[in-house]
């Protein structure tokens, strides 16, 4: 399995942020070919007591399909959409990544 992690450090409005995720970039990553699940999260740490804001994951069946969703028009503008809410910027992380089974 191969996972994309983005990091955002801390924006300068967090309602503003978390509006335009939600409504407008969340929707575009949905389209992203090949995907598998995405998750995110909000409000990671409290203003001032952390690095981050919020934490995305999204995964792919395997790194050629990541690399082509990210190549894709739809990976593009995702790309391009992330100075429309990001302030503070985006970390992006992609790794391979393996299950461990439970019981």
């Amino acid at each position: 399995m191969q996972v994309l992690t983005v990091l955002y450090p801390e924006p300068t409005d967090r309602a503003a942020f978390a509006e335009y995720y939600r409504s407008t970039h969340l929707p575009l990553c949905a389209q992203l070919p090949g995907v598998q699940d995405i998750t995110y999260a909000l409000d990671v740490c409290e203003p001032g007591e952390g690095p981050y804001y919020a934490i995305f994951r999204a995964t792919f069946a395997d790194e050629a399909a990541m690399g082509a969703a990210l190549a894709s028009p739809e990976g593009r503008a995702v790309e391009a959409d992330v100075p429309n809410y990001a302030s503070g910027g985006a970390i992006v992380i992609p790794h391979a990544a393996e299950s461990f089974p439970l019981g």
